[in-house]
């Protein structure tokens, strides 16, 4: 948003990280400053600041980027996190890479003040909302702000969208005759106990994805988002739907053979499983066709805010985004690059095929949808 986000929105099983091993009550440093007094923490750009040097500078001397949930074969992010390494020298510390976007909000209110508080956070779009509305995130205007689309970031810069990408049905073909197409296909008897998503709608940017697609494919709309709810406990009661999250341990398996997910990481697991027994075809439902992006954002309580802002940058830089693309996400930036020819067009040609242009749900949509499915989402799958 991962496994849930959960990421698995995702990922991941046994993914490699650097736990925080900071102290749980220590108290956050002190804020970087430059020569002349001026606070990363109240920088609104890196020219606030006193230049892209400056910022730089400041960073390094912080040393430390705490992330949260972010897994490494998560669109690409174990490349991401590298290379902001290699670049700069500051270490960064990925507590809970399996974690979901509420677990990055809560990190964030539980843990304010403290030296193990997340600088970062990488959100699925509700809950970029959610935390914007909470007053939780700093503003903050990366170099390429003004070239990310209207409908894809805060008018306040506290939030942006960084990558994404469209729900799409994941299916092994040594394990399943037939792989279904459609979100209708998932209904058909032949699936019995296969189908499954990417964490808890409820805290899962790919889940909650899952089902807006549902909706979208039976009826429904960004307005109502029942009929996705709906959709799945029919495939609840007809047996199909397995709540076990969908992970790539879980895939190698056999477990979760089919798994709707965003289709960057079901494309990524095709290469990571060629050769070890799975062969997973990956499409883009047809009737349910639905896209949305990840956002992200600085903790207004940042412990380093210089290296936050820094992390900021380079994401949004040439560089960080055709790693995003490489990971078979669609950056924010993808169109700009293109004019610029900055865009990795190797990379490009091997996302999966998509017709149309993408529509998204307005903040008050998505919030809305957000609530139903918290409301109803337990009930319908009980």
């Amino acid at each position: 948003m991962n496994v849930p986000r959960l990421r698995a929105i995702g990922a991941a099983g046994v993914l490699a990280t650097t736990a925080l091993t900071l102290s749980a009550c220590g108290a956050a440093p002190a804020t970087s400053t430059t020569a002349s007094g001026k606070s990363a923490a109240a920088a609104t750009s890196a020219a606030d600041f006193g230049g892209t040097d400056a910022l730089v500078a400041a960073a390094k001397k912080e040393g430390t980027l705490n992330a949260i949930a972010l897994p490494r074969d998560w669109a690409n992010y174990g490349a991401v996190i590298d290379g902001f390494t290699k670049k700069y020298g500051i270490k960064v510390n990925d507590e809970n890479p399996e974690g979901a976007s509420q677990d990055e909000l809560n990190a964030i209110t539980s843990r304010k003040g403290q030296d193990r508080a997340p600088d970062v956070v990488d959100l699925g779009s509700s809950f970029a909302l959610s935390g914007a509305q909470q007053g939780l995130f700093a503003a903050y205007k990366v170099a390429g702000f003004d070239k990310i689309p209207a409908a894809q970031k805060d008018g306040q810069a506290r939030w942006y969208n960084d990558y994404g990408g469209y729900i799409s049905i994941g299916c092994d073909t040594k394990r399943v005759k037939d792989c279904p197409k459609t979100f209708a296909d998932l209904l058909k008897p032949e699936y019995k106990g296969q189908v499954a998503l990417n964490g808890n709608p409820t805290k899962a940017g790919a889940a909650f994805g899952a089902v807006y697609a549902a909706a979208l494919a039976n009826g429904g709309s960004f307005d109502d988002i029942q009929p996705g709810i709906d959709f799945f406990g029919k495939l609840k009661k007809a047996g199909n739907f397995d709540p076990v999250q969908a992970t790539p341990a879980t895939i190698q398996k056999g477990e979760t053979p089919i798994s709707v997910d965003w289709d960057y990481l079901n494309s990524g697991y095709a290469d990571e499983f060629r050769g070890k027994g799975v062969d997973w075809q990956v499409t883009v439902p047809s009737d349910g066709r639905y896209s949305q992006y990840y956002s992200q954002a600085i903790n207004a309580s940042a412990p380093h805010p210089a290296a936050a802002r820094l992390w900021e940058e380079y994401l949004y830089s040439a560089e960080g985004q055709n790693l995003f693309l490489k990971g078979y996400a669609r950056p924010a930036l993808m169109d700009a690059m293109k004019q610029a020819g900055t865009l990795d067009t190797a990379a490009a040609g091997k996302l999966a095929a998509v017709s149309g242009t993408p529509s998204f749900p307005t903040p008050g949509q998505t919030d809305k949808a957000k609530q139903v499915v918290t409301e109803k989402w337990a009930a319908a799958v009980s």
